[in-house]
């Protein structure tokens, strides 16, 4: 505020100046018989002020109207939308005295998750783990918290298309089969190996363990080469008889009808796709939880 004192107090000073002047001039002129008319003495006036006024400086602007002005002119930040809640995840309410069954397993188990529960309603409590369980290696590392301290009467578990995907040598990014350096998430040895360490820790639940075989991988899949996963099933089949536990063959059964089940170039299936697989996962689990009833009774 003093700056604009101090400019006031200046124009008043040169206003008074030239006008003292001006009455100067307008006495010698009226010694000469001239006078100026209150018109011409309005244009001198005027004019002073518009020299006054052009040397001013322009408005100040403190630091914080400049960013309150950028802040007016930048558009509203962009907020992320939803993510879209995976309906297999949800919060399952159970009936009391019905057997408990674990489903275990990636995107394909999450896909049959509520098929199966639509079919087994009534029949029993089917939960399953609040995440895409992954690559086998995953499996180790969270199978503890996944089967709890609860009891379960069947667990139905599948690894391997995460396994065989392929990622680049230093393992920071996924990549093509054909690109150099590429190798399996999980090579074959270790896959087998933390297949034998989670098969302990179901054996040790007492449920009854179906083991389900890996989908197949079509032609053009992303990251995968085509059935691959016939490898790796070999591997899990011979590690599930060597602990007698039953295999669930979705491979075979998806096999003969990818092109109606399957989406195309891709390893996930149509919503009719998962259904279908939802039905031969059911109609396993009905199988061991008959078994289980046998056992109890006997």
């Amino acid at each position: 505020m003093y700056r604009v004192y101090w400019y006031l107090i200046a124009g008043t000073q040169i206003v008074e100046s030239m006008a003292l002047e001006l009455m100067g001039m307008t006495f010698t002129m009226k010694r000469r018989g001239i006078r100026f008319t209150l018109r011409s003495l309005c244009v001198v006036l005027c004019s002073a002020l518009l020299c006054l006024s052009s040397h001013l400086p322009a408005q100040e602007t403190t630091p914080q109207k400049q960013a309150d002005k950028q802040t007016e002119k930048q558009p509203p930040p962009k907020t992320a939308a939803p993510q879209r809640a995976q309906p297999a995840f949800a919060q399952v309410e159970e009936q009391p005295g019905l057997p408990r069954v674990l489903l275990i397993g990636d995107s394909i188990s999450m896909g049959y998750t509520i098929p199966v529960r639509k079919l087994l309603a009534g029949k029993a409590n089917v939960l399953r783990p609040s995440t895409n369980c992954g690559p086998s290696s995953r499996g180790v590392k969270s199978i503890d918290e996944w089967l709890g301290s609860s009891k379960w009467d069947v667990i139905h578990f599948n690894f391997g298309l995460h396994d065989i995907v392929f990622y680049s040598a230093d393992g920071s990014k996924r990549v093509e089969p054909t690109e150099a350096g590429a190798r399996h998430q999980v090579p074959a040895d270790e896959y087998e190996k933390n297949l034998r360490t989670m098969v302990a820790k179901l054996k040790a639940t007492g449920a009854e363990l179906i083991w389900c075989s890996t989908t197949p991988v079509p032609e053009g899949a992303a990251g995968r080469v085509a059935d691959e996963a016939t490898a790796y099933n070999a591997i899990a089949a011979q590690v599930m008889k060597e602990n007698g536990i039953v295999i669930n063959d979705l491979h075979a059964f998806a096999l003969p009808k990818l092109k109606e089940i399957q989406q195309p170039k891709n390893v996930h299936f149509t919503p009719q796709g998962s259904a279908a697989l939802a039905k031969q996962v059911t109609q396993a689990i009905e199988a061991a939880l008959s078994k289980r009833q046998l056992q109890t009774k006997s």
